[in-house]
Order: structure tokens, then C-alpha cells, then sequence
């Protein structure tokens, strides 16, 4: 291949991958930064918060499967106008995430419901882009050997994504003051963000290769995944693996202004976790290239668990004992996101519907966030509540901020290891002999 022609493709993948930014965006902030604002910002209870959370979590889980059988029925224009929509829709519900009207901050009651619908608003519309768009990249390997790097670039569009997300909203909040104003020029930035990535897709990355995929009905799709063997094995390891992300997402500012004490160096110390991973993506890549997918996923798993399992023990001003917790563990986030959705697509068979796989995946993504809302109710029975001391609640919110998730992720480790290559690519799955 020529230089030109390696350097469109560059350019088309990129093109691809530009989406990630808005859409890790707006993930980021009902994950991490939600809870803690509508709890230490507008004073919701922390129970409250965190049934809406697993509720909201709930219903949009149920979703996904059926976005997926819609999303693989559309073609041409109507995948696009598909897209423009769910964007729309996403850009008006960050917004309302963000500055919920006056008159509903009155009532906690109201707030509170106002926080589900915006939540359910938000999870709809995230899922219809994302499932479409992994959908679109799962395809690329039909035509080339792109999906490492396109899942990669992907990545690290998210990972950028995820830094602005991490640390916008902390300096806003820390700045003291009147936040409507920055808050919504930080919704109107994400809509900017969100209309130009998506441009972008339509416009100049590898179009969606539908040579080969079939839209089946629900029994039969039901019916292929059932057999296929490789793909009902993943997808235990990788809920349990989605638990133990989620569990320190929903938990990180908690853990950092309360634990730490350490309120002024969180959007450091969030930015300093996803700028590791970013760093860390392409070392996984080609790991992933030089050991095999699998493998390359199973040692991410052992990384993260060997340094997050000692965050449960810090105590107040171990700042820089976390910031390497921080580096470490967010090395090891590279692994577990470049390389599942890899394996994913090396286990769809080419005459398959990709988005109703991918709706299975994304449900139990979703699945795992529910699971992780439970967390802040958990904590509270337990003693915690946010901004007040007590020595039980702070040490119950280090072991489930940190212990808990290292025992999902040692749970899907040893799955993983029981794990049989039977995909219909096997060179995703093998390692190279």
C-alpha cells in the first residue's frame, strides 16, 4: 500500500474514531461526576440518589437489545437521520443533566425524578449512537486488518473525551459562585463537540460494510447467540469486569474528597488516570498483537488488581501514594477498553446481525452500572455520608471504593483463564504460536 493511501486510512480512522470524544463526554459525567454534584451540590440524600441511579440504570439496561435489532434493520439515509437524532436528543439532555430548572430544585422529590428522566433521557440516546457506532467498527475488519487501531483510536478519542469530562466540572464547582453560567457553556461546547464528531463519521470515515450481515428475527438472533459458544463465555467475565470499573467510577469523588481529604486535587487526579490509560492503549495494542487479545486482557486484569487493591488502605493526605495508584490503574484501563470490544468482534460470524451483539454488550455494561448505583444506598446503611466525618463510614468507603472491585475483577480473571477459543476469527483469540 502506498503512503497516500496509508495516510487516507489514517485519516478515515480518525475520522472514525473522532465520535468517542462526546460520547465518553457524556458517560463520564452521570458515572463520576453526577452523584456527587446532585448529592454535595443540590442536596439530595445519598440513598435517594443512589436508587435513582440503579433504577434509571435498570430500565435503560432493558433497552439495549432492542436498539441493537433496530439499528441493524437501517440503511443509508435512515442510519444517518438515526444518528442525527440521538445526537439531538443527547445534546438537550446533557443539558438539563447539568441545570436542572429552578422550579424543580425545591423539592427533593421533584429533583429526584428530574434526575431519573434526564438519566433515562441521556442513557437512550448514548446507547443509540454507541451501539450503532460499535457496530460500524466491528465492521471495518471485514474490508482490512483495522480493528485494533480503529478500536484504539476510538479509545482515545474517549480517553480525551474523558479528561475534559474529568476536569471541567471540578474546576467549575471549585471556582465558588454562581455555576449556571460555565455549566452551560461547558453543555454548549459537549453540543459542538458532539455535531462535529458526528459529522465527521458520516462524512469522512470507512463506510459501514454490510457485505455479508443479515437482519434476523428475534428468535433466530437469539438462537445464533446461543450457540455461539465463544460468545456466551465472554460474556460473564466481562460483566464481572464491568462491575469492578464501575463500582470506583460511581465512587471516585466520594473516595477523593472524603477518604483523601483531598477535594482540590481531584480533576488532577482523574485526568491523571485517563491521560495513563491513554498513554497505555497503544502499549496494549501491541501487546495485543504480539501475545493475542486474550492474554493481552487477562494481564490488564492482573495489573489492575495488583494496583488498586491497595487503595482501600490509604488514610487522609496520601495524595501521591494515590496519584500512583492512579498511573497504575489507569494503565491498566487501556486493556479493558481497547481490547473486549476486539473480542467481540472476533467472535461474530460474518452472515450475523453485529448491532444485536452489541446490544447484549452493551446491556450488560449497562447492567454493571445498575449494580454499581447500589454502592452509594450500601454505603450509607453502612454509615457514610458525604462532607461528615466518621471513622466507620470513611473506612467503609474505602473497602468498597477499592476491595470490592479488585474481588470482581479476580472473578472474571479466573473465568478468563477457563477461556476456549472457538471464534469464527480465531487469530483474535489464539495466541500467536
Amino acid at each position: 500500500m502506498s503512503g497516500t493511501m496509508r495516510g487516507a486510512n489514517r485519516l478515515s480512522y480518525a475520522a472514525y474514531g473522532l465520535l468517542g470524544l462526546p460520547l465518553a463526554m457524556s458517560a463520564l459525567p452521570i458515572y463520576i461526576q453526577a452523584p456527587a454534584y446532585y448529592t454535595g451540590h443540590l442536596g439530595l440524600a445519598l440513598a435517594g440518589t443512589g436508587w435513582v441511579l440503579f433504577l434509571s440504570r435498570l430500565v435503560d439496561t432493558l433497552q439495549d437489545p432492542w436498539l441493537g435489532r433496530c439499528i441493524d434493520r437501517l440503511h443509508g439515509m435512515r442510519l444517518k437521520v438515526w444518528l442525527m437524532a440521538a445526537a439531538l436528543l443527547l445534546a438537550l439532555a446533557f443539558f438539563g443533566l447539568w441545570l436542572p430548572p429552578t422550579a424543580v430544585r425545591g423539592s427533593s422529590a421533584v429533583l429526584l425524578a428530574w434526575l431519573g428522566a434526564m438519566l433515562i433521557v441521556t442513557y437512550t440516546a448514548h446507547s443509540m449512537l454507541n451501539i450503532a457506532y460499535l457496530a460500524w467498527g466491528a465492521r471495518l475488519s471485514q474490508r482490512d486488518e483495522g480493528l485494533l487501531g480503529a478500536s484504539a483510536l476510538r479509545e482515545l478519542a474517549g480517553l480525551a473525551g474523558a479528561v475534559v469530562a474529568s476536569v471541567a466540572p471540578v474546576y467549575i464547582f471549585a471556582g465558588g459562585g454562581s455555576v449556571e453560567s460555565p455549566l452551560s457553556m461547558y453543555a454548549l461546547g459537549f453540543a459542538i463537540c458532539l455535531a462535529i464528531a458526528l459529522a465527521a463519521l458520516l462524512l469522512l470515515a470507512p463506510p459501514w460494510n454490510r457485505e455479508g450481515d443479515v437482519t434476523l428475527g428475534w428468535r433466530e438472533v437469539l438462537t445464533r447467540m446461543q450457540s455461539n459458544r465463544s460468545f456466551r463465555r465472554l460474556l460473564l467475565p466481562y460483566f464481572f469486569n464491568a462491575v469492578s470499573v464501575a463500582i470506583p467510577a460511581t465512587l471516585a469523588l466520594f473516595f477523593i474528597n472524603d477518604r483523601l481529604q483531598a477535594s482540590q486535587y481531584a480533576g488532577a487526579f482523574l485526568a491523571l488516570y485517563f491521560l495513563s490509560t491513554a498513554f497505555g492503549l497503544p502499549l496494549w495494542v501491541a501487546l495485543a498483537k504480539r501475545l493475542g487479545v486474550l492474554q493481552a486482557w487477562r494481564l490488564g486484569m492482573l495489573l489492575a488488581i495488583v494496583a488498586f487493591g491497595g487503595a482501600a488502605l490509604l488514610q487522609a493526605g496520601d495524595v501521591w501514594l494515590y496519584a500512583s495508584i492512579c498511573i497504575a490503574a489507569g494503565l491498566a484501563l487501556g486493556a479493558d477498553l481497547a481490547l473486549p470490544p476486539v473480542l467481540l468482534a472476533g467472535v461474530i460470524g460474518k452472515n450475523e446481525s453485529p448491532a444485536a451483539y452489541y446490544g447484549v454488550w452493551t446491556l450488560l455494561a449497562k447492567l454493571a452500572l445498575a449494580v454499581s448505583g447500589l454502592a452509594l444506598p450500601l454505603l450509607a446503611v453502612l454509615g457514610y455520608q458525604p462532607g461528615m466525618g466518621g471513622i466507620g463510614g470513611i473506612t467503609a468507603l474505602g473497602w468498597v471504593y477499592a476491595a470490592v472491585p479488585c474481588l470482581f475483577k479476580l472473578l472474571a480473571l479466573l473465568l478468563l483463564r477457563s477461556m476456549p477459543t472457538f471464534a469464527p476469527d480465531h487469530s483474535l483469540l489464539e495466541t500467536p504460536s
